[in-house]
């Protein structure tokens, strides 16, 4: 049977493994990724965005860190309990050390992010919401990374949350995000397994093509670095909403 967002417990996801198998170190994926998104971020001065949003943020802040290089408030809208309570921890109590290279690297090529990992998370306010009820046009720039395809089986709800990903912004409202490619239902740590849905550059251009204008998109080879969780790389975008 096809596995759909909702049919899966998110306050269960594994954050201690997730971040164990991909976010202590940076990977050359994660270079990649920064490098393009950090050419998206540099096209806006410092403080332009009022309010962006990391839409379905998990634990991963180096979406974040990019985005205060422009953002003066980021909305870090996640569903899931232990990846709220991973973030909030952060921010508020303590920052993993692992980060800091992730910062470092941000800093480097966009200049705008601020000079500390803390003066970076500022900017963020963690909000424990499913994407699906953000109201339609709240933000000027939305984020996504690894999430619809990450969040069911089944295409059509995969297109369903890429047509919800636009409208969280204002028509004219930026667009930047990252896809794993053709990812399938896979294992975090020892046990427990997780939905995909396998997309492509093909595809992604496919659902964002009505939805968008200036729309990019790039591909990435697959990391031997991280774990095999049988993608075959990631699909990177970057664009401007249509009107509503």
């Amino acid at each position: 049977m096809t596995t759909h967002n909702d049919d899966v417990d998110w306050d269960r996801w594994p954050v201690a493994d997730y971040l164990r198998e991909n976010y202590r170190e940076v990977h050359p994926s994660d270079a990649a990724v920064i490098a393009h998104h950090s050419a998206f971020y540099r096209r806006f001065p410092p403080g332009a965005v009022a309010r962006s949003v990391e839409f379905g943020a998990g634990p991963n802040f180096y979406p974040l860190i990019l985005a205060s290089g422009a953002s003066r408030r980021i909305d870090a809208v996640e569903a899931g309990a232990s990846n709220v309570a991973y973030l909030q921890d952060q921010i508020c109590h303590r920052l993993d050390a692992s980060w800091l290279p992730f910062h470092a690297l941000c800093r480097r090529l966009n200049p705008d992010v601020p000079a500390t990992l803390a003066g970076a998370l500022a900017h963020v306010n963690v909000v424990h919401a499913d994407v699906r009820s953000l109201p339609p046009g709240s933000y000027e720039l939305a984020s996504m990374h690894f999430v619809a395809e990450g969040a069911t089986e089944d295409f059509a709800e995969f297109a369903d949350f890429c047509r919800t990903f636009v409208r969280a912004v204002e028509p004219g409202g930026h667009l930047v995000a990252a896809f794993m490619e053709n990812m399938p239902t896979h294992r975090i740590g020892p046990a427990s397994r997780w939905p995909g849905c396998p997309v492509g550059p093909a595809t992604v251009t496919e659902v964002f093509t009505p939805l968008t204008r200036d729309l990019d998109v790039t591909h990435i080879d697959t990391d031997p670095t991280l774990p095999d969780y049988g993608d075959s790389g990631m699909v990177l975008l970057t664009g401007v909403a249509g009107a509503a």
